[in-house]
């Protein structure tokens, strides 16, 4: 429905209405907060644009015509129903801001979002009485991810992968970079100059499911290092989380390809080793994505994104290198 250039906005019927109680434009002035004189010049503005005579002026005051009365009263039912659509908006407004879908690939999921949770519901409840919103996390591959948004059932996803995907607003929060491990017996420990891609893409590793933001990053370095046709080994294992890929290699199930993230500790204490990969650039992005306009989604999910943000440092993101192959 197309509304004529007749009909006055909100605010000049406010000034109608207010003129309509009051009982007269010195009133009504008072009443609003402004001049006399702004509320005479709304007055006459409002009946220009309806074309028909609201007040009628006698050196002894001011008073509604029959036509202006009529007026005022559809003038409150609509602003009875703006205030109560006021409201509503209001409620929908805080319950963003107080609940929060996120749906979260695996690497981001386990190693990065309880920290950052952690500190983003700290510094909502500050100062005290603050709103703490209660934020329901999903953890999936970074296609399901894409999916979960795209539909919907998630304001918020966070995804690690070499490219945004299409679509979708997304905003870089971070970075990463994928290594080679393998558990401290196994014969890649003994190289000298690592393992080529070609050796790589050659042999069976545990590996993430397809649609991991893990296993597409592998794929697309290998593409860049060998060819769009290069073909990869059928997976020794293929598993749905990346803390099951840890604990496959750290039992000599075979070489993976993983998160810095998620195996620092293991590097750092020679549980598992890191191979060299010289031909390969195994360094992704880490995204938040959402649909609809260039900021994320008003409200707890605008809010989680900046929190990330202004604590991203440089370096922030990646771990330190553990122990290497020599």
């Amino acid at each position: 429905m197309v509304l004529s250039t007749h009909v006055p906005d909100l605010a000049a019927l406010e000034v109608l209405l207010a003129v309509a109680r009051s009982g007269s434009l010195n009133s009504a002035a008072r009443q609003i907060g402004i001049s006399q004189q702004a509320v005479s010049a709304r007055i006459r503005a409002i009946e220009a644009q309806t074309g028909v005579t609201l007040v009628l002026r006698t050196p002894r005051g001011s008073s509604l015509t029959d036509e202006g009365a009529v007026i005022a009263e559809w003038a409150a039912r609509l602003l009875d129903v703006a205030a109560g659509l006021d409201a509503g908006i209001a409620a929908l407004r805080a319950d963003r801001r107080s609940h929060l879908r996120v749906s979260s690939s695996s690497t981001i999921a386990e190693q990065l979002l309880p920290r950052w949770l952690a500190s983003f519901r700290a510094a909502a409840a500050e100062p005290a009485g603050g709103t703490i919103p209660d934020v329901v996390l999903t953890a999936a591959n970074t296609e399901t991810v894409i999916n979960h948004v795209r539909a919907g059932s998630a304001e918020l996803g966070f995804i690690e992968g070499p490219r945004k995907p299409s679509g979708l607003r997304a905003t870089v929060i971070g970075h990463d970079r994928l290594t080679v491990v393998v558990a401290s017996g196994h014969p890649w420990t003994h190289r000298h100059r690592g393992v080529g891609a070609a050796e790589l893409a050659g042999t069976p590793l545990v590996s993430r499911e397809g649609g991991s933001g893990t296993r597409d990053t592998l794929a697309a370095a290998l593409a860049a290092a060998l060819g769009p046709g290069v073909v990869q080994a059928h997976p020794a294992l293929s598993l749905s989380t990346t803390a099951a890929v840890r604990s496959a290699v750290l039992a000599g199930a075979g070489p993976a390809v993983i998160s810095e993230l998620a195996v620092a500790d293991d590097l750092a204490t020679g549980r598992l080793v890191e191979i060299q990969t010289p031909e390969l650039d195994l360094r992704r992005a880490l995204r938040a994505v959402w649909t609809g306009s260039a900021n994320p989604p008003a409200g707890a999910a605008r809010d989680l994104v900046a929190h990330i943000l202004s604590r991203r440092r440089p370096g922030r993101g990646s771990v330190s290198p553990g122990r290497r192959a020599r």
